[in-house]
């Protein structure tokens, strides 16, 4: 185990960059004064050593230290 790091599954946007992929991870919260359920999305900008992942792919990403 490497400890509690977050791990996030979600979908890959974008793949030009080289050794880089954006992945776009969508989050269901509850709205604090209207109690109902929204949805959210977020973007994050990955290494992929590979580059083989392709646009669409459903991927796992795990946060690690600066």
């Amino acid at each position: 185990m490497r400890g509690k790091r977050r791990l996030r599954v979600g979908v890959v946007m974008s793949n030009r960059m080289m050794k880089t992929i954006v992945v776009r991870v969508n989050q269901r919260v509850r709205h604090p004064k209207y109690n109902r359920v929204i949805k959210q999305a977020s973007a994050f900008k990955v290494h992929d050593e590979t580059n083989s992942a392709a646009i669409g792919d459903w991927v796992k990403i795990m946060e690690t230290r600066p």
